[in-house]
């Protein structure tokens, strides 16, 4: 696979994130202070949507049982979750952002 096109970065603004498809992958896309972050929108939990929590600097809480996620690495930080999110490679190119869902981010933590 390769980068495909997902947004403009004005589509997702600082400090949120935004769900997209990506070749049949539910992405959650995250603008924190214009640096822009790619993870498996799922959490890992119980399957509720992470784009839909609230953002805490690098961090983003599920919205239905408070688990936390690194935005940068996919990693859990707190209960009930303990497996991280996959994170997926992040281009920007002017303003289009292009995710890549074959390729993981270079910060991805290994757990």
């Amino acid at each position: 696979m390769a980068f495909q096109f997902v947004a403009k970065t004005a589509d997702v603004p600082a400090g949120t994130g935004k769900l997209f498809e990506v070749d049949g992958h539910k992405v959650a896309l995250f603008n924190l202070s214009g640096e822009f972050y790619a993870i498996d929108d799922i959490c890992t939990h119980e399957e509720a949507s992470l784009c839909d929590g609230p953002v805490d600097g690098e961090t983003v809480e599920c919205p239905w049982h408070g688990a936390l996620f690194n935005i940068k690495t996919g990693a859990v930080l707190t209960m009930p979750a303990v497996t991280p999110v996959k994170t997926y490679a992040v281009k920007v190119d002017g303003d289009r952002v292009t995710v890549d869902v074959a390729a993981e981010a270079p910060t991805r933590a290994n757990a």
